[in-house]
């Protein structure tokens, strides 16, 4: 990909950054952020002369629209996500994930020269089991008082904004699934992004729950080769598309002692009650993305994790 105008809601976060630094040598870049989350700062991008940085909010369509002129691929990562985040403020959740998503949709419709627009949907919205789901799995949601889902549901929601838009107007809308991210300059409260400053600094590790609930785990670089195959593929044009690496599936306790392990720690386990709604199975079915985009997820979850506490051990100060 050369010579394109790239807009990013959310591009400072955690995969925008990642996807940055993949295509900012040869394309232009915009990023549109709040910066409530920032990994931009820990990378080496941030003053490059191919980066225009716009600090701004979703809600604002105007100041949206005006930002987004010219762009020829617009990646919508802006969301409120994780699972405290989303507790403590459901309505600015559903405002931002729902609103948000549509005022991008919106303002990248009237773009003259638009070549894709990608959604970024999650992996929740499969519900609290989901044993290798697939793009045609049903979605599966809580009871309307479970505030735990109000993520699942407005990302959901965004999903069928896009589509509604590539029905109806043929805008050249994907929706890509990610499934448990997790690599070096992670922001947010993910579970590895956690756990490894804690072994690192041989401080107590904390489960919650019993330790049993089982997830697939893909490095970062490998979701990045998902996102941009799904950006220059036309076949992923009108598509959702799963990007995980089922090969990566472990138990949260087996993760943590994996960890421990391989940074040489002297962490010790605790255990507390979960507070909230907890998915208790989540791993992907990625014969979609293999067969339209050709994507192989490469890294195993040992290498990934070495990978990630080697940058932690570097970056410390930074984070």
């Amino acid at each position: 990909m050369e010579g394109k105008k790239i807009f990013l809601t959310g591009g400072a976060g955690f995969i925008g950054t990642k996807v940055i630094e993949k295509l900012i040598n040869s394309n232009e870049i915009v990023i549109y952020d709040s910066f409530i989350r920032d990994s931009l700062s820990t990378t080496g991008i941030a003053g490059h002369k191919n980066l225009t940085v716009i600090k701004g909010d979703v809600l604002d369509y105007e100041h949206l629209k005006s930002s987004m002129q010219g762009a020829n691929i617009v990646c919508h990562l802006a969301a409120i996500a994780g699972v405290d985040c989303v507790l403590k403020s459901p309505l600015n959740t559903m405002k931002v994930n729902v609103i948000g998503t549509y005022n991008v949709l919106k303002a990248a419709s009237g773009l003259p020269n638009l070549d894709r627009f990608m959604d970024f949907s999650t992996s929740e919205i499969f519900g609290s089991n989901a044993y290798k789901v697939d793009e045609k799995s049903i979605t599966a949601q809580g009871t309307v008082g479970d505030t735990r889902w109000m993520y699942a549901v407005s990302k959901l929601t965004g999903e069928y904004f896009a589509h509604s838009y590539y029905s109806e107007i043929s805008m050249p809308t994907v929706c890509v699934r990610p499934f448990n991210i997790y690599g070096p300059g992670q922001v947010g409260t993910g579970a590895i992004k956690i756990f490894i400053p804690k072994a690192v600094n041989n401080e107590p590790i904390t489960i919650h729950g019993d330790g049993s609930q089982i997830r697939a785990w893909c490095y970062v670089d490998d979701m990045v080769d998902g996102i941009l195959l799904a950006l220059e593929k036309p076949e992923a044009i009108g598509e959702s598309i799963n990007i995980g690496n089922p090969q990566s599936t472990t138990t949260i306790y087996d993760l943590v002692e994996r960890i421990i392990r391989l940074a040489n720690s002297h962490s010790t386990i605790e255990f507390k009650p979960i507070h909230y709604t907890d998915i208790e199975l989540r791993i992907p079915n990625i014969d979609k993305a293999r067969e339209i985009l050709g994507f192989e997820p490469k890294v195993s979850l040992d290498k990934g994790i070495l990978k990630t506490i080697e940058w932690y051990k570097l970056n410390k100060d930074k984070v």
